[in-house]
């Protein structure tokens, strides 16, 4: 038998040891090319650590204790569905910047998003007037998501806000019915003359026709403002607002007609702000906006009617039939008014009256 030689080491040749660099600089660059990628992942536009979330400030229309139903409860939702990838400080009512200003401090920086009706924050469109309270222009909380997703005003809204620059309009929904709660009774048409209510521009410009006087002040002045004597009461709200914000108690008198069914609200944002987000927050922030929307359908919906029935801090009146059967007639010069402003102010008139047929010839449950 052979004894086995044994191995001997293989020397290095100029092929080898050039192999040998390659491979150890193939492993640097490759472990570099892994590292820059993950860097260029956390430089992304989207890409934020939760060390380092996106924030907005966003101020909505309303004062705390109404805010804590229309939309503390969305901002909490969404914050926390957010993962530390973005948080929203919300304000309410003029603690950044006064109401009626919310729209240009959207436009230019100064606050990332608002909640609140064209109206009241003066937004610079033509359609500005429908928002908040249109006269008879809806009965339901339900009437007004049809109207935008069914007969067009979602892309009549989309369309005014995509000419102005540096704002996104981002949806709109339904909140309470118009009544008018004051300190005296008004159980006729001439009952209203004189009266200095706190309320929305485009239904305080109505109303007025009637003697009611629109007054615009701070909403967290409201109450103390009817204690004085400085307003009669105000036409801003239904019912269920009115006693969750302490109105209901400074007022003692709930008129039954009202002006119309439901306050048409919109969420709007910054266009940078809004680019800085993630399609995937922008899809989730659209989620909770829906979420609230129905919170308020069911808040708004089940409160009133319970507070009609069983509230007792306020005396309910009413304006007779054939007096408010007028002022419903009214309206309809109204509409064509307003639908003089422009083609598209036009359009959102004429949606308001396919709806209203349709709706009458449709019957129960719809009308009566």
């Amino acid at each position: 038998m052979k004894e086995s030689k044994s191995k001997k080491p293989i020397k290095a040749t100029p092929e080898t040891s050039q192999r040998r660099e390659f491979l150890k600089k193939a492993g640097v660059t490759t472990a570099g090319a892994v590292g820059a990628v993950a860097a260029g992942a956390l430089a992304a536009p989207y890409g934020y650590a939760a060390s380092n979330p996106i924030k907005w400030r966003l101020q909505t229309y309303s004062g705390a204790p109404l805010g804590a139903h229309v939309i503390k409860p969305q901002i909490e939702a969404f914050n926390k569905a957010a993962h530390g990838e973005m948080e929203i400080e919300l304000y309410y009512a003029d603690q950044l910047v006064a109401t009626d200003e919310l729209f240009r401090a959207m436009q230019n920086g100064t606050i990332d998003a608002v909640q609140s009706d064209d109206a009241t924050m003066a937004s610079p469109v033509d359609i500005n007037v429908f928002g908040g309270y249109f006269p008879f222009s809806t009965r339901y909380s339900l009437d007004l998501p049809v109207l935008f997703k069914y007969y067009g005003l979602n892309e009549i809204w989309a369309e005014a806000y995509g000419e102005i620059e540096g704002v996104e309009w981002l949806g709109a929904g339904a909140w309470d019915p118009l009544h008018i709660f004051s300190k005296d009774p008004i159980r006729s048409l001439a009952d209203m003359k004189g009266k200095r209510v706190f309320g929305v521009p485009t239904a305080g410009k109505f109303l007025s026709r009637y003697g009611l006087v629109p007054v615009t002040l701070p909403w967290d002045d409201i109450e103390v403002a009817i204690q004085t004597g400085e307003l009669d009461g105000v036409a801003w709200c239904g019912f269920t607002e009115a006693y969750e914000v302490g109105w209901a108690d400074v007022c003692n008198y709930a008129l039954l007609n009202n002006v119309t069914g439901a306050w048409c609200g919109s969420y709007f944002a910054n266009t940078k702000s809004w680019e800085k987000v993630s399609p995937k927050l922008q899809e989730l922030f659209k989620l909770s906006m829906d979420s609230s929307h129905y919170y308020r359908q069911v808040w708004y919906w089940g409160g009133e009617a319970k507070l009609r029935v069983e509230g007792k801090k306020m005396e309910l009146t009413e304006i007779p039939k054939g007096e408010w059967d007028q002022v419903v007639a009214d309206s309809s010069e109204f509409w064509d008014e307003l639908a003089s402003i422009s083609p598209r102010s036009a359009k959102v008139v004429q949606a308001f009256k396919d709806y209203s047929a349709v709706m009458e010839k449709a019957g129960v449950p719809y009308r009566y």
